[in-house]
């Protein structure tokens, strides 16, 4: 067993973390409290070929290995959520299902600009009523004319509402017990986007509700063979998971990094914090944990990497990440003591960004459900 990146993998860890730390760390405290769109780290990311990582280079990605891709999460969320879930959201749900599922009429006429970040994609999945239970969608899509036509709603939709946004995909029944997916581009008639949600964390990141009403589409815009959709979702969960999971180590890593350094800083009975053994063995049992999570992440990556299922393994990734994530940033604002509770610590932010990785890309609950469906239970 090999436990060592490659030397591309290095150059990918050290090219991100470089980034984050000049180019974002400087302004997201801003962007958070601003609630405002990144938009130009985001222009500065795709020069840097990170908007379509895991894209074929034939189709303007940059044909990296998932492991490059989970660290390179990784190193953005170590500075900023809302940037990391910008580029996420827009690579594992937005881009994938069309690389994944597309024609290849329809990867050449959208793959290009999205894996190159001049555009951004978003998938919608989640309704009002159908979250945790996808299975339960009822948004419909009817084919008239050589159209589909949309009516229903979609919530918590991320990079759907964007000035560069270019399309959603979404689920939609598209008959009895049937369910498919469907690209809608931004601009069609009868899809309408709220104004962004005020979220809790992620403030930096585009939220959206997104309602159709009679929006017609063109029949080629279906993804894959009708009726696939529930197959293809579940497919693209799964990869989005180890990204979340990247996520939840990232933050978790940040957290730790703000703390480590804030106990050797802060002295208390006439000496640095970091001299006592309870600060100590906090910080030992978080750095543990998140070596932990971190091969988690790696392994479920490999084995995509390698063409071998992966769904337990991603799921059991993000499963840990994300409640190894809250337990490491509540420890770390805890060493910070009343410091951690002002919003201009950094560590603030992390801990508001922090929750929503026990929620988002399936619960707590449902990793669990998968985990069990895949140990036989």
């Amino acid at each position: 067993m090999n436990f060592d990146l490659t030397e591309e993998q290095e150059l990918v860890r050290s090219t991100v973390r470089d980034f984050a730390e000049q180019k974002v760390a400087p302004v997201a405290e801003e962007l958070d409290r601003e609630h405002r769109f990144p938009y130009e780290l985001v222009a500065e990311l795709a020069e840097l070929g990170l908007m379509g990582m895991p894209i074929p280079e034939q189709y303007g990605g940059g044909g990296s290995d998932t492991v490059s891709y989970a660290i390179a999460i990784e190193e953005l969320t170590r500075i900023d959520s809302s940037v990391a879930i910008t580029v996420a959201a827009h690579t594992s749900l937005g881009t994938m299902p069309i690389y994944l599922f597309g024609s290849e009429e329809q990867k050449r006429e959208w793959l290009p600009d999205l894996a190159a970040g001049k555009k951004l994609a978003a998938f919608g999945l989640t309704e009002p009523g159908a979250g945790s239970d996808a299975g339960a969608s009822r948004t419909r899509a009817e084919l008239a004319d050589g159209e589909w036509v949309v009516n229903g709603s979609k919530i918590f939709i991320t990079n759907a509402g964007t000035d560069i946004t270019a399309c959603v995909t979404i689920t939609a029944v598209t008959g009895e017990g049937e369910i498919s997916n469907l690209i809608v581009p931004n601009g069609t008639s009868g899809y309408e986007i709220s104004a962004p949600m005020d979220k809790l964390g992620w403030r930096a990141s585009d939220t959206r509700e997104l309602s159709f009403k009679d929006a017609r589409v063109p029949e080629g815009n279906l993804l894959g063979p009708r009726g696939e959709g529930f197959r293809q979702f579940l497919e693209i969960l799964d990869g989005g998971r180890i990204s979340v999971a990247a996520m939840g180590v990232g933050l978790a890593q940040g957290a730790y990094d703000l703390a480590f350094r804030y106990a050797q800083e802060r002295e208390q009975f006439g000496k640095p914090i970091a001299a006592f053994q309870a600060i100590q063995f906090q910080l030992a049992d978080m750095a543990v944990e998140i070596e932990a999570g971190r091969n988690l992440v790696y392994k479920a990556a490999w084995l995509k990497d390698e063409g071998r299922d992966f769904a337990k393994e991603a799921a059991m990734a993000k499963l840990y990440t994300g409640e190894l994530s809250h337990r490491v940033v509540n420890q770390a604002l805890q060493i910070h003591g009343g410091y951690g509770f002002i919003e201009e610590s950094a560590i603030a932010r992390l801990y508001r960004d922090q929750k929503i990785l026990e929620i988002g890309e399936g619960t707590n609950e449902v990793q669990r459900m998968v985990i069990a469906r895949h140990l036989g239970l």
